[in-house]
């Protein structure tokens, strides 16, 4: 009697099915996540390059409309188009990859409109300098994957940064300071 009371009060305050649901954990699907960045290269043309190998973690709890992300960027993954340019980029005026072979970001604030997270407050770690950043959420979407009938959570997510934040300032600012940082992820529930 008293457990049919509480799932009736329960179902009049609406708090039935994933209310109650724990945080799910997703973990990144390497062949469908990656991070694009943009800059202006001396006013001629904007410059777009990736970084091909990101992993991490996102865990979500839709009920209490929370969440947080671990990534992490294999700096050495840099994909220019162009052999001679991957290692520019990757030499000490920029990524310095030898010294600094990975980048990250984590963030234990996710934002909620209604139903949805549009953004992740965190921090990201570029070069050894570990600055907040905001990843605004351009489009989320979490269902059964049709191929798999895994369950899948996908995003993109995109924030601006100032390279010479970063001790990356060679060149400014004929070649941009500003850097478009662009997000595209796919992960899998986590088993």
């Amino acid at each position: 009697m008293k457990s049919k009371l509480l799932i009736a009060l329960f179902a009049t305050l609406g708090l039935t099915g994933t209310a109650f649901a724990a945080p799910t954990t997703y973990t990144t699907d390497a062949n469908h996540t990656f991070a694009q960045f943009e800059y202006n290269h001396l006013g001629f043309s904007n410059q777009t390059s990736r970084f091909n190998t990101v992993n991490g973690t996102v865990t979500i709890d839709p009920a209490a409309k929370k969440g947080s992300a671990d990534i992490t960027i294999d700096t050495k993954s840099i994909d220019t188009g162009s052999t001679i340019f991957n290692s520019h980029i990757q030499g000490e005026d920029f990524l310095s990859t030898t010294q600094f072979p990975t980048a990250s970001f984590q963030s234990s604030d996710m934002i909620f409109k209604g139903d949805k997270p549009v953004a992740l407050k965190g921090v990201l770690t570029l070069k050894g300098v570990s600055k907040p950043v905001t990843l605004k959420i351009t489009n989320f979407d979490c269902k059964k994957h049709p191929m798999t009938g895994v369950e899948y959570c996908g995003a993109n997510a995109e924030t601006k940064v100032k390279r010479t934040e970063f001790n990356m300032g060679k060149y400014a600012p004929n070649v941009g300071d500003d850097v478009t940082i662009m997000i595209a992820i796919e992960a899998a529930k986590k088993e």
